[in-house]
This record gives C-alpha cells, structure tokens and sequence, in this order.
C-alpha cells in the first residue's frame, strides 16, 4: 500500500540509493537490497541501518518474518519526486518555473525535442 505522506525530509545520497532499490524491487529483505547496490558493497550493518533510518523517517515500513523483515516503500517514487523538486524550485528559484528552466538551458545543453517537450508540459 502507498500513502500520500506529508513533506518528508530530504533523503541522504545513501538513502535515495537504498529507496531506488525498495521503488525498483517494491519489497524486499536487507540482502535483497545489498545484492542490488553496486561494487564495492557496504556491509550487511551499514544496510541495515540505512533501511531502519529510512523506517524511522516514515518512507518505508516492513513485514516480519521471525527475526526477519521484509521491507517495502510507503512513500511513492512520484510523490517523493514532486515534493524534492517543488522544495528545489521554491528554495532555488523562487517558484519560478521559468527561472528554473532557464537555468538548466543555460547549464546545460537542450535539445530542440527536449525544449519542445518541455513547452508541452508547461501547455498542460
């Protein structure tokens, strides 16, 4: 089940890394998740903990097994990324969706399709 929570906290790199794991898997067990990172590995502790973090922060919640828990997002990928960019648009351009684009073209190289898709989304 995914909930629509209120405005979370920022999600460290390593959190945002173990939750791409939990959105792409949608549950799963602490090895689970270290077989799915890349080399080098952190230990099975460092997930572990990471994975309560992310708990106590109310992104995912888990199902026990015994002495197990497998672990699944309650937080969904879609609203943890509108709230990320909406906070990166209010606090670094002022709610200014057009300073935000700006900003990136000019930081970035935009193809012509890219900045016609772009206007289309800004049309809806």
């Amino acid at each position: 089940m995914v909930v629509r929570r209120p405005r979370q906290q920022e999600l460290t790199p390593a959190e945002l890394e173990i939750m791409q794991i939990l959105w792409d898997i949608e549950k799963g067990f602490v090895n689970d998740v270290l077989a799915l990172l890349p080399e080098p590995k952190p230990a099975y502790n460092t997930v572990s903990t990471i994975v309560r973090i992310l708990e106590q922060k109310g992104y995912i919640s888990h199902t026990p097994y015994g002495r197990s828990h497998e672990y699944y997002p309650i937080v969904d990928r879609e609203s943890y990324t509108r709230d990320y960019m909406t906070n990166v648009l209010n606090n670094f351009f002022g709610g200014s969706a057009s300073r935000m684009v700006s900003f990136l073209s000019s930081n970035k190289s935009i193809s012509l399709e890219e900045t016609d898709e772009i206007l289309k989304l800004l049309q809806k």
